[in-house]
This record gives C-alpha cells, sequence and structure tokens, in this order.
C-alpha cells in the first residue's frame, strides 16, 4: 500500500504525529490493595520495572510471575514534545485487562472496564504549565478468580491446565499519545457496497461544529487518485457515498476481482480524509477500506455474490514468552503467511479480540477472519451486562475491517451453560445476535458456536470425530443436526434448523509431539507423516459432504500444555506444510 503505517496501534485511523509510550515503565504489586489509601499515583513505590505492552505474566515484562496479583500499578515519566504546545494532548491505550484507572500527575483522568477495548483521555488540563515532567499513573485491577468477567482462555487457577492458559493482567496492547486540535474527526467508518458499487463513509466530529468547517476525501486505488471530495460539516454525524466502481478508466473488469476485497485479491483502496476550518487544517487522517460482499442467499454462504468455501485454521493468538501480545508486528505477519502457506483462506481468532494490526495484516495479505468475543465461565447479570457492553466496543473499534467476515459473541455455551433449555440464558444469547445486527447488518451473526444454537446466521458445529464418524454425521442436513457432538444438542430447545449454511467450525485436534514435549490433544499420531494423513482423512470427510460448506481445523499453533498445532508453539511446522496445502487445494 502507498500509505505507510509506521506500525501505528489503529491502522484504519493514522495520524503521522504520535508518540509511543511502550517500554520500561515502574511497576508494583498491590496485594494488600493499599495503594489508593497510601496515594501511591502520588508517590510511587520504588522497585520493580516492567516492559510494557507486555503483562507481567509473560518473560518479555521482565518479570515472569504466573501466580495471583489482583491489583498492579504503572508509572512513567511522559515528555511532551515541544512543537505539541497548544495542542490538546491525547493519551490512548490499546487493551488494559481488566479494570482500569489513569492518574496524570496525581489527578484522575479517567476510568476504564474491560480488557479487550481500547480507551483514550484527554490529559491536556492535567499536564505541567511550566515545561516540567510529567507522571501517568495507572492502577489495574484484574480479579483472577471472578469466572463472570470475559477472560476467553484465561484461567482462573493458578497454573494452566486442559483448554485454559495462563492469565494475562494489566496493558497488553500498545500505550501511545498524540496531539490534536479542539476539534478532531473523532471516527470514521466504512461499509461497501459492491452491487452499488459504492463505499458509504460515516464519521463523526468531536469538539463542536462551526461555520466553515468541511472535510476533504482523496479515495486512491494502486496508486492512482479516483476521488476528491469536499463537503461542508454541519453536524456531529456525517454520512456520504462515493462510488468507486464508475471511477475506473479499464471497464473491461469491473465486476471482477480487479477491485473486489478477496483472499484471492485483496484489493485496497487508500484515503486521506482532512478536517478543515476554512483554509486551516484541524486534523489529517489516513485509512482504507475493501469492496468486500458477505452474504447468505438460499442457505449458500457467498462472497462478493458467489458461493465460497471456507478453510479455516482456530487461531488462539498466544505467543511463547508474551501470551496474548505479539512479540513483533512481524510475528503477526508470520501468522497469517504461514497459515495461507498451508492453504487456509482464514482463522477463527479464538476466544480472543485480536490487536488491530492483525487484522491489518490481514486486510493486506487477503486473509478471513471471524471476529469473536473472549468469554465469561459463568452467568449472571452482571457477567451478561460486562459482555455486551465491551463486544459493543469490539464491533465498533474492528467494523471496518474487510478481512472480517462473521461476529461470535458467544462460543460453546461459555457462560451460557443452561442455555439448552433455560430461557433467560437463551434470551441472552439471543439478544447478543441482535444486538451485534443492530450496529452491523453486513455480516452474519452466530449466537452461540459449536452447539445449543438460538437464533443464528450460520449453523456452527464443532465435532472432533474420527473421519469415519464425520463422514457419516455429515452426509445430509437431517444427520448434521440430529447428531450430538460432545453430547450437545445443535439447537437450543425451542429453536430450530432454518436452512443455515452448515459449518464445521471446530474439528481435527490432532495431537503430535515433537521433541520432549508434555500435552494433549482430541486424538494423537506419532510422526509427521501420520499427522498429514489423519488430517487428509478428517478433512475429506468434510470436503466430501453435501451439506458442509466450510471448516475451522484445530489449531494453527500448539498452546502451553495443547499440542495439536499444525505449528509448534514456537512456529516451528510439525509436517511439510506443503502436504497440508495440497490437501485444503481440493476445494
Amino acid at each position: 500500500m502507498s500509505i505507510p503505517r509506521n506500525d501505528y496501534p489503529r491502522p484504519q485511523f493514522v495520524r503521522n504525529e504520535w508518540k509511543n509510550l511502550n517500554g520500561q515503565w515502574d511497576f508494583a504489586f498491590d496485594d494488600e490493595n493499599k495503594g489508593l489509601t497510601e496515594k501511591w499515583f502520588e508517590q510511587f513505590p520504588a522497585g520493580q520495572t516492567i516492559t510494557v505492552p507486555f503483562a507481567y505474566q509473560t518473560e518479555m515484562s521482565g518479570i515472569n510471575d504466573p501466580s495471583f496479583h489482583d491489583v498492579v500499578w504503572y508509572r512513567r515519566k511522559l515528555s511532551v514534545p515541544e512543537k505539541w504546545d497548544g495542542k490538546q494532548i491525547i493519551l490512548h491505550f490499546g487493551a488494559v485487562d481488566y479494570r482500569s484507572w489513569v492518574y496524570i500527575n496525581g489527578n484522575l483522568a479517567c476510568h476504564h472496564e474491560g480488557g479487550n477495548t481500547p480507551f483514550s483521555v484527554n490529559i491536556t488540563h492535567l499536564l505541567t504549565k511550566d515545561g516540567s515532567e510529567n507522571e501517568v499513573t495507572l492502577r489495574v485491577e484484574d480479579p483472577s478468580e471472578d469466572v463472570t468477567i470475559p477472560r476467553g482462555k484465561q484461567y482462573w487457577h493458578e497454573k494452566s491446565e486442559s483448554i485454559f492458559y495462563t492469565r494475562t493482567t494489566g496493558i497488553w496492547q500498545t500505550v501511545w499519545m498524540e496531539p490534536s486540535e479542539e476539534v478532531t474527526l473523532s471516527s470514521i467508518r466504512w461499509t461497501p457496497d459492491i452491487d452499488r458499487g459504492d463505499i458509504d463513509l460515516e464519521f463523526e466530529v468531536d469538539g463542536g461544529v462551526a461555520e466553515g468547517l468541511s472535510l476533504s476525501v482523496e479515495i486512491s486505488f494502486n496508486g492512482q487518485k479516483i476521488i476528491s471530495d469536499s463537503t461542508n460539516v454541519f453536524e456531529i454525524y456525517n454520512k456520504r457515498s462515493y462510488n468507486v466502481r464508475n471511477r475506473f478508466t479499464d471497464r473491461s473488469n469491473i465486476h471482477g476481482p480487479g477491485w473486489y476485497w478477496s483472499p484471492e485479491h485483496p484489493n485496497l483502496f487508500d484515503v486521506t480524509l482532512t478536517l478543515k476550518n476554512g483554509e486551516q487544517v484541524l486534523d489529517q487522517v489516513d485509512s482504507y477500506f475493501g469492496m468486500r460482499k458477505v452474504s447468505i442467499e438460499d442457505g449458500i454462504f457467498m462472497m462478493n455474490n458467489m458461493p465460497y468455501y471456507q478453510k479455516l485454521v482456530l487461531d488462539q493468538g498466544y505467543f511463547p514468552g508474551a501470551l496474548l501480545t505479539a512479540p513483533t508486528d512481524e510475528a503477526l505477519k508470520k501468522d497469517i503467511e504461514l497459515a495461507k502457506e498451508m492453504g487456509f483462506n482464514g482463522a477463527r481468532k479464538h476466544q480472543k479480540v485480536e490487536d488491530p494490526r492483525f487484522l491489518y495484516w490481514a486486510d493486506k495479505l487477503g486473509f478471513l477472519v471471524w471476529g469473536e468475543m473472549a468469554n465469561a465461565s459463568e452467568y449472571s447479570e452482571e457477567a451478561a451486562r460486562r459482555l455486551a457492553t465491551e463486544w459493543f466496543d469490539v464491533v465498533k473499534r474492528d467494523y471496518s475491517h474487510p478481512s472480517i467476515i462473521v461476529w461470535l459473541p458467544l462460543n460453546e455455551s461459555w457462560g451460557i451453560s443452561r442455555v439448552a433449555y433455560d430461557k433467560q440464558q437463551q434470551a441472552h444469547a439471543t439478544s447478543m445476535y441482535w444486538q451485534t445486527k443492530s450496529i452491523d447488518q453486513s455480516r452474519p451473526v452466530l449466537s452461540n458456536d459449536g452447539w445449543e444454537h438460538t437464533t443464528s446466521d450460520i449453523c456452527g458445529i464443532h465435532n472432533y470425530r474420527s473421519a469415519e464418524e464425520m463422514a457419516e454425521a455429515y452426509k445430509d442436513v437431517e444427520s448434521a443436526i440430529t447428531t450430538t457432538p460432545a453430547n450437545r444438542v445443535i439447537y437450543a430447545k425451542g429453536f430450530s434448523y432454518g436452512g443455515e449454511p452448515i459449518l464445521i467450525t471446530e474439528y481435527g485436534g490432532i495431537a503430535y509431539k515433537v521433541d520432549e514435549q508434555e500435552g494433549w490433544g482430541y486424538s494423537a499420531v506419532q510422526s509427521a507423516e501420520d499427522l498429514v494423513e489423519e488430517y487428509r482423512k478428517v478433512t475429506d470427510a468434510l470436503f466430501n459432504s453435501p451439506v458442509v460448506q466450510g471448516f475451522c481445523y484445530t489449531q494453527l499453533t500448539d498452546v502451553e500444555q495443547e499440542i495439536n498445532g499444525l505449528l509448534t508453539y514456537d512456529r516451528e511446522p510439525k509436517c511439510d506444510l506443503s502436504k497440508i496445502r495440497e490437501i485444503n487445494s481440493k476445494k
């Protein structure tokens, strides 16, 4: 792409002026929860340091302590560049797990709840006026044993076991700050319509609207400017539509891969948005979008108005020594490249709201993503509130990424263990479906992937049985929806199959132990050749099914005690990846 991204943490909302605050911070455990009464936000205890954005449980943090510490504190000096004088200063956090209080120079700046979503705060009024150095202090609560918090695969016991892994507490995505005028762009949202050839832009302005305010939009494709538009801004919320199809001088391929986005042809349009007051530039943001359509027509999953078979791999997004935080931006890119090398066209990001940098690489390289929420483990009204509130922010954050094609707020009845027959939990699952639809009409939504569906656009089934059993289970629709994997019914009581596309969204899980590994899988083999052969048999059973429209293989990499990856935890292939690609290329 023509626009340099420079690892900016919000790749679809890029400003050139910014300062990365990752690196060494002072750090303290507060096991006695005395930091507030002792005012650590004014006088921080001396001692430990941590490397942000890595959680204290990781080796890369410099601490590497997996034990329970439910309250932690961070502090660092904050110097504002002189060239930012007179600007508003905005402090951003990519993600902090789970509850955060931010102090600037001993004064509370903001509070945030939710371990997966970003937050920002204007700190201008709290900065020193004499040019002396500032301090930012962060207090974080992460109740290790609270099973009603949306925690995904983070275990509520100290030692990892089964399908659960080491916890992540505190800062785990980038911290940065940037300057701003009082009037700025606060959000943008792209919605493509390939049937009309239009891209819809929604944008909001923060700081007030006055006469003379305008937004100019320049859209380019492959380095060629195709649209230059300016519009007066009279409202906080605004919407514009641009026809990109009619801007192409070469009309020979306007309906095909020449400009659509897909895994095979990840075409992206570059955009520069400039907010002005008269001739004064108030804000400039670089962005991008892809022209892509996802739909379900007569029970068939479609992409860009054509049937599309999804060959996904389960990706948990954990890294050795770093857990949920990728060690580098290149590591996120490499995971996608390895999956594509094996012939997968996408991933289900399992129980993790992934860093936006991963989604950028998925957009750029051409890789489908199922966006999934990290779930709680038990149900309560408070758990329902927490999930719904945070999920709204997840969808809002990631809406414009063309790579995301399905939303998945709930998985395997986690946090709704009685959904098969309990009307309250059924109402919660159904409400999550409709909440998602209320803010995104452009993508299919699963209410509860795996089994015990309520209202859902896709029938997603998890089944780890043998190739022979899979062939029998998915020989026709009736068998598919009445089979009970893990002794679970496919539809909750009072709900039934309505012709939705059937996808096997977890299967395989074949364990292969490399060297002295210890761990488990859903089945096991003793050699790399056997791993390929078992993968072939179970995947062929799905390819040969007349009703299955896609799959998600478990899984991309080993994770801690799980050794059912096609790659080891440190991303080394366990078998000849070209053989996996050969199998995946059959359909």
